[in-house]
């Protein structure tokens, strides 16, 4: 019995050992933009990889999450609003809220999975008039190009190129009003969405990307119905981007579902907005290299998250998920009418109006 023992514990510290310097490897690869400013092959030859260690690090992994299944994501609190521990910090939140905008840059904001990345595609093509080049002979990669201001999850918005003719950098932002960095000669472009679509696009997205360490659907949801929620929750964080909008020139507010049904019409009101003119060739153009199918054939040029042991492995899935407009239709009754019912009180003194948008808001 002692030996069984001794051999257990060994083989514990042996896999915790081989583990961490897994880990420790992993970071130098992946941290910032080492992964996105790689060739395309060189991506794939990491993937690969990370791939082989799954056979070592699952199994036992696997076994952890059972043992010690956590509630939530790993988080932090910085003025009130919680951010992922993951990729971020309280200093990191920090210095985003001091970034000195400028005339320089337009700010691509949102609650989590609500159309970030489309939006930066769109106004990316928008300002190369779609012509914008994310292959090996271009910039590679958006977020080797775009700057997730509060996160160490791209590129550092020091080294962020200034892109198109315009000179202009692409900035990525989940921040509410609170926190973001503002300035009068900046440009912002706010998207939302369903608000229990964003929830149903937040459970793959997790799933995905944390495998069997990801909450359960009913921690899930009492972590998106509450102040834990990451950037805020999904109504305040709506709330205050609406009020600048409505307030400020500079601040463009948009929804996904209205971009999906009248992606033409969005695309000539963003060109105008950022002062770009596009010919109608120029403008088909847009639309094609920003629809979901071309997105999804070159997912590999839009992944919101360097890989890891768990994406890697998780066959059948990929970051560009549905695009669906309705996906909120997905979640069932009882799961939708929590979230419907949290948000409305949320958005009891609100200038935002919801039920314009979404009727099941009333």
């Amino acid at each position: 019995m002692f030996c069984l023992l001794s051999l257990i514990l060994i083989s514990a510290l042996l896999w915790f050992t081989y583990f961490i310097g897994f880990q420790i490897w992993k970071k130098k690869h992946t941290q910032e933009d080492a992964y996105f400013s790689l060739p395309l092959p060189e991506r794939r030859a990491l993937k690969a990889v990370i791939k082989r260690h799954r056979f070592i690090i699952l199994p036992m992994a696997s076994l952890i999450a059972k043992l010690i299944k956590p509630k939530t994501m790993p988080l932090f609190h910085y003025k009130g609003i919680a951010g992922p521990a993951a990729i971020a910090s309280a200093e990191t939140y920090a210095k985003a809220e001091s970034y000195p905008a400028s005339n320089d840059d337009i700010f691509i904001a949102t609650q989590m999975k609500c159309g970030t990345t489309w939006m930066q595609q769109l106004v990316f093509e928008i300002l190369h008039k779609g012509q914008g080049d994310l292959s090996d002979t271009g910039y590679k990669h958006m977020y080797a190009l775009s700057p997730w201001l509060e996160t160490s999850g791209s590129v550092p918005i020091d080294r962020a190129p200034l892109v198109s003719p315009q000179k202009k950098r692409i900035i990525k932002t989940h921040l509410p009003v609170e926190l973001c960095p503002y300035s009068e000669e900046a440009k912002y472009i706010y998207v939302t969405r369903h608000p229990v679509s964003c929830f149903a696009s937040i459970k793959d997205f997790f799933n995905f990307l944390t495998g069997p360490f990801s909450p359960s659907k009913v921690d899930l949801l009492d972590w998106y119905n509450s102040g834990d929620m990451f950037w805020g929750s999904w109504a305040k964080h709506v709330s205050g981007w609406w009020t600048w909008g409505e307030s400020k020139n500079n601040v463009l507010f948009l929804h996904f579902e209205h971009i999906k049904n009248e992606p033409e019409s969005v695309i000539g009101q963003l060109a105008e907005f950022l002062g770009v003119s596009l010919s109608p060739d120029e403008q088909a153009r847009v639309l094609e290299r920003s629809s979901f199918r071309y997105m999804q054939e070159h997912e590999e040029q839009f992944e919101m998250a360097a890989p890891n042991i768990f994406s890697v492995t998780a066959a059948g899935k990929n970051f560009m998920k549905s695009g669906a407009n309705r996906r909120h239709e997905e979640i069932e009754h009882e799961d939708k009418a929590r979230i419907l019912a949290f948000v409305r009180r949320e958005l009891q003194d609100s200038d935002y109006p919801a039920a314009k948008f979404y009727p099941d808001l009333k």
